[in-house]
């Protein structure tokens, strides 16, 4: 099954964005970030998913908070931590509204990152205390985890990237980006792994890891993927072609059973060859 992410589309709301991918003939889409929040943006959503037979998946920053900030259930900031728990929640109802089985966030990591730069390099700040940070993120997933029914959830692996880790001395403030993460992680608490190849692809390239080992390792932990693709240096989200490292990767790989969102900053042609690239390869 391949979804689409309404981000891979630039829309001034959402109803915007999953209609213009409906009527491009996609029937999955990944409600993701990008958008302003509206009373009525619940029941446009239903009203897109009746007219055009849609599946939805909710990510990470969806529904789009009326406040905005970045979601961090590592945050040793208890209003920003306050702000994550709560903007999970209201993730997971509206996933049970619209019949969305599952919904995925990212790890935690050990700075409040200005919103600003999200996606981007990041001004070097003060560290929270790795041990109380890691803590208060396990803490926080078991909760969630525990008061949560009806809606899978899972847990996305960060991205370190050469210019954060420049900014960093080479330190990495991000939970969850490789696979010692995922096994430090899985050592404290139980959950499901949703993971970017792309996110991957920039840590290993920073971490001097070998991509090819960690897919290995990490591909079959997941039945939930994204995949777009880069050059290793920033996640830039990039089409999938058949010509590349990534695609051979996953020509070699059991890709049976799991679910993939394509996330394609590009024009909707992009998206689509990505699509039908994608889709050759689950058939093979």
């Amino acid at each position: 099954m391949i979804y689409i992410s309404s981000s891979c589309v630039r829309a001034a709301t959402i109803r915007d964005a999953v209609r213009q991918l409906a009527e491009a003939g996609f029937r999955h889409i990944e409600l993701s970030g990008g958008t302003e929040w509206y009373d009525a943006l619940p029941e446009d959503l239903l009203d897109l998913k009746q007219r055009f037979q849609l599946e939805y998946l909710c990510h990470n920053y969806f529904p789009p908070p009326l406040k905005h900030f970045v979601l961090n259930l590592a945050s040793l900031d208890d209003e920003t931590f306050k702000a994550s728990r709560a903007q999970v929640r209201r993730a997971v109802e509206l996933s049970k509204l619209l019949g969305a089985r599952r919904y995925g966030f990212h790890a935690g990591f050990l700075i409040d990152i200005p919103l600003h730069q999200i996606g981007k390099k990041i001004d070097r700040m003060s560290l929270f205390d790795k041990q109380e940070g890691f803590k208060r993120f396990c803490q926080a997933v078991g909760e969630v985890y525990a008061e949560t029914e009806d809606v899978e959830l899972y847990i996305e692996n960060n991205v370190f990237s050469a210019p954060n880790a420049a900014s960093y001395g080479g330190v990495n403030p991000f939970f969850l980006a490789d696979r010692s993460g995922f096994e430090e992680l899985r050592a404290e608490a139980d959950f499901n792994l949703l993971l970017d190849l792309a996110h991957l692809k920039v840590s290993c390239a920073t971490l001097g890891l070998d991509l090819a080992k960690e897919v290995q390792f990490l591909l079959p932990q997941s039945d939930y993927v994204h995949i777009s693709d880069n050059d290793g240096r920033v996640d830039s989200n990039g089409p999938l072609e058949r010509d590349s490292d990534l695609y051979r990767l996953l020509e070699r790989a059991d890709l049976g059973g799991k679910i993939f969102t394509l996330e394609i900053y590009r024009d909707l042609q992009t998206v689509r060859h990505s699509h039908d690239v994608l889709a050759t390869l689950l058939e093979d």
